[in-house]
């Protein structure tokens, strides 16, 4: 069966793929869909089997031609105000609403529905269909994915991420780690806070100094780097402890991540943070020795910095004639990609202002010009 990216669309928008949720409905009705066509898929499970990826060829088994890559899973539609379904496409206005839509299942939906064109086409260099889970909690899936990928000895000349981009050729984005830290610490009456070791006050320490270091990465940061903010930030989320105002918490608990520029290492501030870890749980273990403090990352997405004579960025200015310069705060699997070696850039339709929100949308002119520059993949690697 034959369809347009916007029934294609509908289809994905259909299966509700939310992150907390399996998307082997999803995936396996991909597989079919290409099996119809003749097209033979590989499927890369989650270890626990409750998740995959999925990434297919189109054309010749040679070297070179580009991987067109996207995300199946999307974020949470709970406490959202929805006017209509979000598990239903509706068109309104040239908008068509639905949980996905635009980050990323309009990419994903133009891809898959234009594989029958793609084998018409007669290429000369394959095209990739790169399909992955939980990118929006951390890029689990593309990196096993593409581990995979490689194995198989897949050697693409450009990788096109679809995430919305209003069809720009975004070169840059920031990376982040992501990470959990525990303190435990020894409880007594407060009144006697000097002989405990409050865990909640030494995890407020370890939170200050988050606020410290992007103080110092604002003053440092040249302002011309095209990012927005154009420094490397750090931020604590969700904090837990403490059981009573007058006792010395025994534990606290808070999740806080990294969000590096380019050229930036992240590693490296996590060094400097386990430095400040053990400043503290020095003096904790003065007081009290079953006191200490743990932090684990818990997630880490390469940077994606530009590339110099890059064929990904190249292809994707030929064909949507953006010969601007653009970066993004956001991450997405491109810096996986590009770690792998392989020439990569962010081009999609949509508009990110419209990802996670309630009556998320993608307009029908946006698909049309995510089809028109498939289309023009098409026709360069059937040359």
């Amino acid at each position: 069966m034959k369809y347009t990216p916007k029934e294609m669309l509908a289809k994905l928008v259909s299966f509700n793929t939310e992150s907390q949720r399996s998307n082997l409905e999803l995936i396996h009705f991909c597989r079919d869909y290409l099996a119809s066509l003749g097209v033979e898929s590989t499927i890369v499970p989650s270890p626990d089997g409750q998740k995959a990826n999925l990434y297919a060829t189109v054309g010749p088994a040679v070297a070179g031609g580009v991987v067109l890559s996207g995300h199946t899973d999307v974020v949470p539609v709970a406490g959202q105000d929805w006017t209509s379904d979000p598990w239903t496409l509706t068109e309104r206005d040239g908008k068509l609403y639905g949980r996905g839509a635009c980050d990323m299942k309009g990419f994903d939906a133009t891809a898959l529905a234009l594989v029958p064109e793609m084998i018409e086409a007669g290429l000369k260099r394959p095209i990739h269909i790169a399909l992955s889970y939980d990118e929006e909690v951390g890029c689990l899936g593309a990196r096993i994915m593409i581990d995979a990928m490689v194995a198989a000895g897949l050697t693409p000349s450009a990788v096109i991420v679809g995430e919305p981009s209003m069809m720009q050729v975004v070169t840059g984005h920031k990376g982040g780690t992501r990470m959990k830290t525990t303190v435990r610490g020894h409880a007594v009456h407060s009144s006697r806070v000097d002989i405990g070791v409050p865990a909640v006050m030494i995890a407020g320490k370890l939170i200050a100094w988050h606020d410290e270091v992007m103080a110092e990465n604002k003053a440092r940061t040249p302002n011309d780097n095209g990012f927005e903010p154009p420094y490397t930030t750090l931020h604590v989320g969700v904090v837990h402890g403490g059981t009573a105002v007058n006792i010395t918490a025994e534990h606290c608990s808070f999740t806080h991540e990294v969000r590096v520029i380019p050229g930036e290492r992240d590693d490296a501030y996590v060094e400097r943070y386990r430095t400040r870890i053990a400043e503290l749980e020095a003096g904790m273990k003065a007081i009290a020795p079953e006191t200490g403090i743990e932090m684990e990352v818990t997630s880490f997405t390469p940077a994606l910095g530009p590339e110099q004579h890059g064929e990904a960025e190249a292809l994707s200015r030929r064909l949507t004639g953006d010969n601007g310069s653009h970066v993004v705060a956001y991450g997405t699997e491109g810096g996986l990609f590009q770690a792998a070696g392989w020439s990569t850039v962010v081009c999609g339709p949509g508009d990110i202002a419209q990802a996670h929100q309630p009556d998320e949308f993608i307009t029908v002119a946006q698909l049309d010009a995510g089809a028109r520059f498939i289309r023009g993949v098409i026709s360069e690697l059937a040359r």
